[in-house]
């Protein structure tokens, strides 16, 4: 199979081309060319950048994958750019969404894709835009020449990742606990949230390809462990030997502090995310997700102790003050006067 993914360099398309070389495909990927594939010299690299529409098309009008994958679709315009392209020239295109495109709060649980809408406020603009960028998909499905499907991933790790932890302060987590200094941690902690790993998501994208059952769908494709937030902390805890100590902090006074930081904690994930993969196993009864959360940041925990952790001063900076504000307003708490009774 030819394969054409528009990205290729990410945590969860560099995953996507490993796999796609294990099973003997031919792959192409196309980005800007600011990150090196490991795989450059198994894969041919394009380098050409949608912002520019004109030389974006010339680079890859010579095209005729039998799969295209864009994973850097991220509002109506681009997917619109994609399906121009390589309308009648492939034979079928995955576009990238998310969860977060998802209106909250959810009306099923676990999360079925029959049973809820798209984002409908602007308020947080990637899942509004990812929304928008679904909707006019669904009004081409069945009437472009081209089938779409279309992949909404949740809260994702691998290798690469640079968005693991409340303040996505990655190897911050682990300098932390073994300094037995506190973490923030979003309301009680006890969110239910289903954390997925690049490679078994990558499995589902590849399952999708040339799959007729795929043809004009869309799925969400995610781990289907159920944790807690606060389990992600626990469970890096346990694999480093040391226990964590939570500071509790809600979601609405974390974006009040930095909405730029926390709006995706404050529109997405203060809501139960739990999913059911019923659809995507219907359309490929071989998608199982393997990765368990413990042997997923065991991989990471190794990953960063072999050189690419490095800790992030601002974010360490950031949880230090609003770890101190949270024990400030204990102390107050503490000192006031409060009748015995109401």
């Amino acid at each position: 199979m030819k394969l054409l993914i528009l990205g290729g360099t990410g945590v969860i398309s560099s995953a996507i081309v490993r796999q796609g070389l294990a099973a003997g495909h031919d792959i192409t990927i196309v980005n800007r060319g600011t990150r090196i594939s490991p795989y450059a010299k198994q894969i041919s690299c394009i380098q050409a950048d949608r912002k520019d529409p004109v030389s974006f098309a010339s680079k890859l009008e010579h095209l005729k994958p039998d799969v295209v994958i864009d994973m850097i679709s991220f509002q109506p315009s681009d997917a619109k750019q994609t399906l121009e392209l390589f309308r009648g020239k492939t034979g079928q295109v995955i576009f990238t969404s998310s969860t977060a495109a998802y209106q909250r709060p959810y009306r099923s649980f676990p999360i079925r894709e029959d049973a809820e809408e798209l984002c409908s406020s602007p308020d947080f603009p990637y899942a509004f835009q990812k929304a928008e960028m679904e909707r006019f998909l669904q009004k081409e499905m069945g009437q472009s020449e081209t089938p779409i499907t279309i992949i909404r991933p949740s809260l994702t790790f691998g290798i690469g990742a640079a968005n693991i932890g409340v303040l996505r302060q990655n190897y911050n987590i682990v300098c932390r606990m073994k300094q037995h200094l506190p973490l923030v941690m979003i309301g009680e902690g006890t969110i239910p949230w289903a954390f997925t790993f690049s490679d078994d998501l990558a499995k589902g994208f590849l399952l999708c390809c040339q799959n007729p059952k795929a043809y004009n769908q869309a799925f969400h494709i995610t781990n289907t462990q159920t944790v807690l937030w606060e389990d992600l902390y626990r469970v890096i805890g346990e694999i480093i030997g040391e226990k964590p100590e939570f500071l509790y902090v809600p979601s609405q006074t974390l974006h009040y502090a930095n909405p730029d930081l926390f709006a995706h904690f404050w529109y997405e994930k203060r809501f139960p995310s739990v999913f059911s993969n019923d659809k995507i196993r219907s359309a490929a009864p071989n998608f199982a997700p393997s990765i368990s959360l413990k042997d997923g940041m065991s991989s990471i925990i190794r990953w960063w102790e072999e050189g690419a952790g490095a800790v992030d001063q601002q974010k360490w900076k950031l949880e230090d003050d609003i770890c101190q504000c949270i024990l400030d307003f204990q102390k107050s708490l503490r000192s006031a006067s409060f009748p015995n009774s109401f």
